[in-house]
């Protein structure tokens, strides 16, 4: 059974105004990778800043640990919770190395300053995200994937157990979108990272998750695997999309067709 590490208990959050969120209850399963889909602007963004405290609820509660997340000093939300936003920006001309080390600040101490620890595993994560020999480079002249890459990368140099990801293929091609999550999947399959991310492609999210948490106008509608969630009717309702969904004949997962010339369903 899988165990709770972060969760959202009854939470409403807003930024002034009606609520986006609204008495929502979620756990992300520890040691999976959870993705949250819904059509814009039904609050899935809202709800992972606010799982890694960014945004504070209005009532309710994240819990980290078991504990209200509120409770828990800042430095160690950082060593416990890593968040990847949607469009990050790095100053003109950071290298990569140095983009990467900036991953390492949350186990900093006035005593206890860069170590070979430190350079250790900023060497690991330029490793396993394939930015090594792109370490010297500044991050502004990179293609979209290899920046996406080095931002994983200094998340991964955070070295948490929770990584939470914000549209981590926003503005990237086919190819590089793929190129990411799968990196993604190494992250939760070869290093154990519990991952929840927001996405917006379908077929993606069957492609590389675990659990799928679908929302609309704020709260959950429905979550389960991939096969269990993306169903015609649960298109229909929450996107007011006419699709088909077929079966993928190499690895069994739904694949989301929408019927051409349909109208989408107001």
């Amino acid at each position: 059974m899988s165990i709770t590490r972060l969760g959202a208990e009854l939470v409403t959050v807003g930024y002034g105004g009606a609520p986006v969120v609204r008495e929502l209850t979620l756990d992300i399963p520890d040691g999976q990778v959870t993705t949250i889909v819904g059509p814009n602007g039904c609050g899935k963004s809202t709800l992972l800043r606010t799982l890694a405290r960014l945004l504070k609820p209005t009532s309710g509660r994240v819990r980290l640990d078991g504990a209200s997340i509120d409770d828990v000093p800042t430095r160690e939300v950082s060593q416990r919770l890593a968040l990847l936003p949607q469009s990050p920006v790095a100053p003109d001309g950071l290298l990569v190395r140095d983009l990467v080390s900036r991953g390492r600040h949350p186990h900093q101490r006035w005593f206890q300053q860069w170590s070979s620890a430190d350079e250790d595993v900023v060497e690991q994560a330029l490793r396993m995200t394939d930015t090594w020999e792109l370490r010297d480079r500044p991050i502004d002249q990179l293609s979209g994937g290899q920046r996406q890459r080095a931002w994983v990368a200094m998340t991964l140099a955070q070295d948490t157990e929770l990584v939470l990801l914000d549209e981590p293929t926003t503005y990237l091609d086919l190819a590089h979108q793929v190129e990411v999550l799968d990196l993604v999947t190494r992250l939760n399959r070869e290093r154990g990272r519990t991952v929840a991310m927001v996405l917006h492609d379908l077929n993606l999210a069957a492609r590389c998750s675990d659990l799928v948490v679908v929302m609309k106008d704020g709260v959950v509608v429905t979550q389960g695997s991939p096969r269990e969630v993306f169903t015609a009717d649960c298109l229909h309702e929450v996107f007011g999309l006419v699709a088909d969904v077929l079966e993928d004949p190499r690895t069994g997962l739904p694949v989301v067709v929408p019927v051409a010339g349909a109208l989408p369903v107001a």
